[in-house]
């Protein structure tokens, strides 16, 4: 007979090699701070729950990792107070953590005193933000993610094509916003079928289009053939736009829903990919439920539902997974890995200020 104290002995296998995958691509984040640790007092004692299934890849991806690693390591070598502009991934988690360790997190330089050192967040930001950074002779380290930067470069280089330049992606989002500022006025938002119907540009011939790296195929696919209907000579990047992470970890929710009763993802509700993860579920049928960590899981999310899903958003560290299976291996579930496919990518830590 397969007991419980089976079922901990297997997850306790689990997840010391998960931790050792972990800590390689997360440096000290594969490990949760113990003041951060969260409870929930809603759980009953006895679940319905028979096993976990956890996605992977899920949680941080390599641009992530490497934003936050770039705080932390420029405030080891510097100390604090070390700014930030805007918040360097969205997961309130990190950023308490952050500012235990001495980070202090603006949406304006001018919160910034002259002179002192500041991190640029993963979201990217325009050329203007470098500009004013160096007038008030501000200390930059660019933790912008590489594949933002990317699309940075392939606006700048369209539009001094004399192109207007197509960015699909969510409005106020804070790496359109960056997007939009490398070449204002030769930047045009686009983010449904209806508006890429709709544009109406002065020379159809002298087009191009990128896309918001946090969006996934699924979400621009429609989007982009309309344009290429509407402007046959558009033109495109070589490569894909799409972040690697956010196409794998929506795509390992598709695995998910077929093999699940419901799927919770981690993740926080001011991150669009945890909104989208919850979004591609639901859209084929799945129950599906957005959670900042185990406190918010609710019974209800857990009615009648013996196989359950879990993932988390390209900017959720793995430990806020690990407490929610800790807390139902320990009333019984046994776990398993739905591996979709391993990500090897890794960006070096962005080179710090001048001392």
């Amino acid at each position: 007979m397969y007991t419980a104290s089976d079922k901990q002995g297997d997850y306790a296998k689990f997840k010391q090699k998960a931790s050792v995958q972990s800590a390689h691509c997360q440096g000290a984040w594969a490990e949760r701070p113990t003041y951060l640790n969260q409870v929930n007092h809603m759980l009953p004692n006895g679940t319905s729950i028979e096993k976990v299934i956890l996605a992977e890849p899920r949680g941080f991806c390599a641009g992530v990792d490497r934003a936050v690693e770039a705080v932390r390591s420029a405030l080891r070598t510097f100390g604090a107070p070390l700014y930030v502009r805007h918040q360097i991934v969205h997961n309130r988690f990190v950023l308490e953590a952050l500012e235990r360790e001495g980070a202090i997190f603006v949406e304006d330089l001018d919160e910034v005193p002259e002179g002192q050192r500041v991190i640029f967040s993963a979201h990217g930001v325009a050329p203007r933000e470098w500009e004013r950074a160096r007038a008030r002779r501000l200390r930059v380290i660019d933790a912008t993610c590489p594949l933002v930067t990317k699309v940075h470069s392939e606006v700048e280089r369209y539009a001094g094509e004399d192109r207007t330049v197509i960015l699909v992606g969510h409005a106020g989002h804070e790496e359109v916003k960056g997007t939009l500022g490398v070449a204002p006025g030769k930047v045009v938002l686009v983010g449904t079928v209806e508006e890429a119907e709709a544009l109406n540009l002065l020379d159809s011939n002298r087009v191009a289009a990128v896309t918001q790296t946090t969006l996934s195929v699924d979400d621009t696919s429609e989007i982009m053939a309309t344009l290429k209907r509407r402007f046959p000579a558009i033109a495109t990047p070589k490569t894909d736009d799409i972040c690697y992470a956010t196409q794998n970890r929506q795509n390992a929710v598709k695995e998910l829903v077929a093999v699940t009763d419901a799927i919770l993802v981690v993740g926080s509700r001011q991150s669009s990919n945890a909104n989208r993860m919850v979004e591609v579920a639901r859209m084929r049928g799945a129950r599906a439920y957005l959670v900042d960590s185990l406190a918010d899981v609710e019974p209800a999310m857990l009615a009648e539902v013996h196989a359950l899903g879990l993932t988390a958003s390209a900017s959720s560290p793995d430990w806020l997974v690990e407490e929610i299976v800790d807390a139902f291996v320990s009333r019984g579930a046994a776990v398993e890995l739905l591996k979709l496919k391993e990500e090897r990518i890794h960006f070096p830590l962005p080179k710090p200020a001048d001392a």
